[in-house]
């Protein structure tokens, strides 16, 4: 239907110009030609009650006929028949119509852009809500602290009520702070998932925009979102790129980056008890942030996510070998020892690469050289 009208459009577009540059001939059938010589007769004599002027002709009735004339473009015309109690009718001109279609045109498609804009970067599904993560904490290795800290909050979410008699007020926000590859998404997601409740994913890269203000306008769709789904978590990945410390130098990317740490301050302190909206912001590096964003009343708790200690990483290579094929010397606690001070997801990546080169030279297992050869490419 819709591609239907879009194909129609033009040519009723086009029929309509035509109507309106032919109505002259097409409403006044049968008239009559007269002299101009004889059409001022009639209008000094008073047998002229009306006329309408177009680019070309004169159109008039007289009692027993409907005329036209010649228009001579006399600048004294209009004066003449006015002077005569002779209405007047003078249809815009071509330019006029094309001028005024022009600009119609114009404001159509200038205020087009800007709705399809606004719904692009702010549109409704921006901020997706996850309700099922499908992951919980038995596909997190270690961070066995950071799991029972947090889900003492979650519970705290889950049922309000019942620590504010006790006094206890559930955390506006938590910070986890780490470097790359160490599971600080892979966590929140599972922290959801455990808890069985809403998630909100986003990242620095959602608010940015061409346009000014719209990254504020994205933080409030972001909270208004989560308001609606709670009890919630709302995860903010890379959270170092939109708040960072506000620098009122005046650039354009300085003021927008205040604007929207403004905005999520204010959505920050909006926050009551009942609200059951967690925040959970994952950064590479805590001191970039602003002074104002991690106060204790906003982002209450701070957790580091370290890189994962040897029995982590025991766990981490049984887990990434559990579909492949490690060679006979590569058993576990080898692995382990030669990972030491790698991310999770280095290791996952090296373990990967390693049974690439196997396959490439033939070998249904990866061997320890294998090994060795892909933590050198890494």
């Amino acid at each position: 239907m819709k591609k239907l009208v879009l194909r129609i459009l033009p040519f009723v577009f086009l029929a309509a110009l035509i109507l309106y540059f032919a109505q002259d001939y097409i409403f006044t059938p049968n008239a009559e030609y007269r002299s101009y010589t004889e059409f001022r007769t009639l209008v000094e004599s008073g047998s002229v009650d009306e006329v309408k002027i177009t680019k070309d002709k004169l159109f008039f009735s007289t009692k027993s006929c409907k005329c036209y004339t010649e228009n001579p473009e006399s600048p004294l015309l209009k004066e003449f028949l006015l002077t005569n109690n002779v209405t007047v009718k003078q249809p815009d001109s071509a330019s006029e119509t094309f001028s005024f279609i022009f600009d119609l045109l114009f404001y159509i498609f200038f205020f087009g852009i800007i709705i399809i804009a606004f719904r692009k970067f702010i549109s409704p599904n921006t901020f997706k809500v996850v309700t099922k993560t499908g992951v919980t904490f038995e596909d997190v290795v270690g961070m066995d602290s950071l799991k029972k800290d947090t889900m003492k909050i979650i519970d705290i979410m889950k049922h309000p009520q019942e620590y504010a008699k006790k006094g206890i007020r559930l955390p506006k926000g938590i910070i986890l702070e780490g470097d790359p590859g160490n599971g600080k998404t892979l966590f929140a997601r599972a922290l959801a998932g455990e808890g069985k409740i809403n998630f909100i994913p986003a990242k620095a890269t959602d608010f940015e925009s061409m346009f000014m203000a719209i990254g504020p306008l994205k933080v409030k769709l972001l909270f208004s979102k989560a308001r609606r789904k709670y009890p919630c978590i709302v995860f903010i990945d890379e959270f170092d790129g939109i708040g960072t410390k506000r620098n009122y130098s005046g650039s354009a990317i300085e003021t927008e980056n205040t604007r929207i740490v403004t905005a999520l301050l204010n959505e920050l302190d909006g926050f009551i008890q009942n609200n059951r909206i967690l925040v959970i912001a994952a950064t590479n590096s805590i001191q970039a942030l602003d002074p104002a964003l991690i106060r204790p009343g906003r982002f209450d708790a701070k957790y580091s996510v370290p890189y994962p200690d040897e029995s982590a990483r025991e766990k981490l290579i049984e887990l990434y070998t559990k579909d492949k094929k490690p060679g006979s010397d590569c058993d576990t606690r080898t692995l382990a020892k030669l990972f030491n001070g790698f991310s999770c997801a280095k290791i996952e990546s090296v373990l990967n690469r390693a049974s690439i080169l196997a396959e490439q030279d033939g070998n249904e297992c990866f061997t320890l050289a294998d090994i060795k050869l892909a933590i050198k490419e890494a």
